[in-house]
């Protein structure tokens, strides 16, 4: 029996550990383990990284320790080495690009003009949820944007595709004017605004909600001269340029926190969120019994160890439930070091073997 189609979650698996076995001579079990864990939780997503480390992406920190109780005990049966968790992150732009960037390809005969700007919140929503999607009718989804979104429909029919994987919340969009030959790159395009969404600049996490405009194409007129290797590497770059030119951020996963707790202990609650950066949206009284029901916001960055804080402050009263809710914008410029945002990039790329420093733009921007 073979999965036909992926299971679509509500959650998001936003937590990951890298996982080493204590003995090496154990790798071959280690990675037999996790083939059997991927198999058994269809939530979890086992990713293996360049730099040869196995990760193991869940929900939240619960349910990663369970899968990694099932891994060490069931599947793998060997000893494991766990880092701390980390966060996956996203990368976006908060403001359209403030002015048009152009890239030349390696044999200088191409050019590639383009802008990014922010996609609506809703939209990105949207198209996680598959209500707007690549392999809708061209014109049904022109119409649903244009009327939702205030589009313009001559632009929403001429979407070339989302991105990472076809998928995402990301859109390239051409705005160009009757352009010659743009239809034969434009699969070396879409190419180029995968590999790019699924690595963003900034420390090469996915990007969410980008919308890149293509504005004008100059192309070599024989065909040899504008192949994938001369457009794919370009057109990366361009998307890069882009991202770079629109306020790059970068968007924190954040739960949606259930506690249930007498009356007497919220004081407690209350503290525990103030410190974690949690904002407290709704507060319930339970008719009839001692009990509230808080729910809060709070980001994945601070949940780590928040159940045990929770209990140690409400004396083990309160019982938190916490499910991934939505991506909110990082405080602080993602590009300078010394924010939040930009310690959060800088611990990212060391840790991904990448150099310190966000590459400067004119690595991506040409001078006509």
């Amino acid at each position: 029996w073979y999965q036909r189609r992926v299971m679509k979650f509500s959650v998001s698996p936003v937590v990951r550990v890298a996982v080493e076995c204590k003995d090496s001579s154990h790798l071959p079990k280690l990675v037999e383990g996790l083939k059997r864990l991927a198999k058994s939780d269809p939530m979890v997503q086992i990713i293996t990284e360049e730099s040869g480390e196995h990760i193991v992406a869940g929900a939240g920190e619960l349910h990663l320790e369970i899968c990694l109780k099932d891994l060490e005990e069931d599947h793998a049966c060997i000893p494991i080495k766990t880092s701390d968790p980390v966060v996956s992150y996203r990368e976006s732009v908060s403001e359209g690009s403030a002015f048009t960037c152009l890239s030349k390809s390696p044999n200088k005969h191409n050019r590639l003009y383009m802008r990014a700007s922010p996609l609506d919140e809703e939209l990105s929503q949207d198209i996680d949820d598959g209500k707007v999607k690549a392999k809708q009718d061209l014109k049904e989804r022109a119409r649903y944007m244009a009327d939702t979104y205030k589009w313009d429909v001559n632009e929403a029919r001429k979407i070339w595709c989302f991105g990472p994987d076809g998928t995402g919340p990301n859109i390239v969009t051409d705005v160009t004017k009757g352009v010659q030959y743009l239809n034969e790159i434009k699969d070396s395009v879409v190419a180029a605004f995968n590999w790019a969404t699924k690595e963003g600049v900034l420390c090469d996490e996915n990007m969410r909600g980008v919308r890149f405009d293509i504005h004008d194409v100059s192309l070599h007129a024989d065909a040899i001269h504008r192949g994938g290797g001369q457009i794919i590497p370009t057109a990366r770059r361009c998307f890069y340029a882009s991202q770079l030119t629109a306020g790059p951020c970068l968007l924190e996963p954040v739960y949606l926190c259930e506690i249930q707790c007498p009356s007497s202990v919220m004081g407690g609650v209350y503290s525990c969120m103030t410190k974690r950066r949690g904002v407290i949206i709704a507060e319930d009284q339970v008719e009839g019994t001692p009990m509230t029901i808080i729910k809060a916001h709070l980001p994945v960055l601070e949940s780590f160890g928040f159940t045990a804080d929770l209990r140690s402050n409400t004396g083990g009263q309160a019982f938190p439930q916490c499910v991934f809710n939505h991506w909110q914008i990082m405080s602080g410029n993602a590009m300078e070091i010394g924010t939040k945002a930009g310690s959060v990039v800088m611990d990212t790329r060391k840790r991904k073997g990448l150099t310190e420093a966000v590459p400067p733009l004119d690595r991506f921007l040409d001078k006509l």
